[in-house]
């Protein structure tokens, strides 16, 4: 295995810790109390923001990963 194969795992596992943590019921607003208004817009704040754009960033990671390893 070379070194982007393996970065590809790690980012994909913490790709989906962050996608688990991002449900509505077992997630983190879930877990601490928060319930679902039967609004579709919520507004994010602290901490689910943070995991949020965490998603983001390690999905662009992985894609740009797999893009690396499909030209080498």
């Amino acid at each position: 295995m070379n070194l982007i194969s393996i970065l590809q795992i790690i980012v994909s596992v913490i790709l989906i810790i962050l996608v688990l943590l991002q449900e509505k019921s077992s997630g983190l607003s879930g877990a601490f109390g928060g319930s679902d208004s039967g609004g579709f817009y919520q507004t994010r704040r602290g901490l689910e923001k943070a995991i949020f754009f965490a998603t983001i960033i390690m999905a662009l990671a992985f894609a740009g990963l797999a893009l690396i390893d499909l030209i080498y």
